[in-house]
């Protein structure tokens, strides 16, 4: 009787001590906060999934990083005003190439303080100049190796949920295929349970959306988006605030007036309603639900409403 009985008390606190493992374990995955990596070209890049990151870093407590492959330098043709702002002739090619890569750190710092950006990555390779040609950029321009190596290095000390590029679409331009490419080529040779998920992004207004049909980009199956995934978005005229007059474009122009030395990108100010984002065929494809539910969270509005 007495052995029955310690039985009993034994398999109790077997299974006791069972239940609260997978209690505490779910509970530190559900308060461990979500970890991103973006991997662009250029400094200003980012302001093409600025609010995001924003709802991302401001509303989940999630921590994201950048990492910037070229230097800048090459945006000295769309410095105009910025030779007065900064008191340096950024125009002239040989002035603009010199200061622009310090200049275009520090706006890309100042940027990311609006959007909660951790820790900058700048791989320092040269912004030579315009161009869709992506093959031009791997032959010579970039050192191709050592930018994967330090792709592979920061991924993996990072232990990052998910990688936030560009889409690689025919008509962008080089570098920001380039980016997108090395950081899928990085990605892929890891193991796939270590795999971030890895996701390519564009902005369009509501009235369009140029890349629905996208599948990859011709000649680099890498880039193959996995068809059965939704095509995921956020939404940047999602309105809050007293009276609703407020909505999260405000965001994306407080980010792209700190790009000041680039007038092409201050152009696009009030531009873009839709951050919209495609998944990679080489994700895992039990990970579209993770997607699908953080997506659903961001949608969220966590400001209260407050009355006058």
């Amino acid at each position: 009787m007495l052995k029955n009985s310690f039985i009993t008390r034994f398999l109790f606190l077997v299974f006791f001590l069972v239940q609260f493992s997978f209690s505490a374990l779910a509970q530190t995955s559900e308060n461990t906060p979500l970890k991103a990596l973006i991997i662009t070209a250029h400094p200003d890049d980012e302001s093409t999934f600025a609010v995001t990151i924003y709802k991302i870093t401001h509303d989940l407590k999630g921590k994201v990083d950048i990492a910037i492959v070229t230097n800048g330098e090459g945006g000295y043709k769309y410095s105009t005003l910025a030779d007065d702002f900064y008191g340096v002739e950024l125009t002239d090619e040989k002035i603009g190439r010199e200061y622009l890569p310090t200049i275009r750190k520090r706006e890309m710092m100042n940027g990311g303080k609006i959007i909660g950006l951790r820790s900058y990555y700048f791989l320092e390779q040269k912004d030579h100049k315009f161009t869709q040609d992506v093959k031009e950029v791997f032959d010579g321009v970039w050192d191709i190796e050592l930018v994967k190596k330090r792709l592979s290095e920061i991924i993996a000390n990072g232990n990052y949920d998910y990688v936030f590029t560009l889409l690689p679409t025919i008509d962008t331009h080089g570098h920001h295929k380039g980016a997108t490419l090395l950081a899928l080529e990085v990605i892929k040779n890891l193991p796939i349970k270590n795999r971030p998920i890895v996701l390519g992004a564009s902005i369009s207004n509501k009235d369009e959306n140029p890349n629905k049909d996208y599948s990859g980009l011709e000649g680099y199956p890498l880039t193959k988006i996995n068809k059965d995934a939704p095509i995921f978005f956020f939404d940047r005229t999602q309105k809050f605030g007293f009276r609703d007059n407020l909505n999260y474009k405000i965001i994306a122009n407080w980010l792209l007036a700190e790009h000041k030395s680039q007038g092409s990108t201050q152009m696009a100010m009030g531009l873009g309603d839709i951050e919209r984002f495609w998944f990679f065929d080489l994700n895992d494809p039990v990970k579209i639900e993770a997607v699908t539910s953080l997506f659903n969270k961001l949608k969220v509005i966590t400001f209260k409403k407050k009355e006058y």
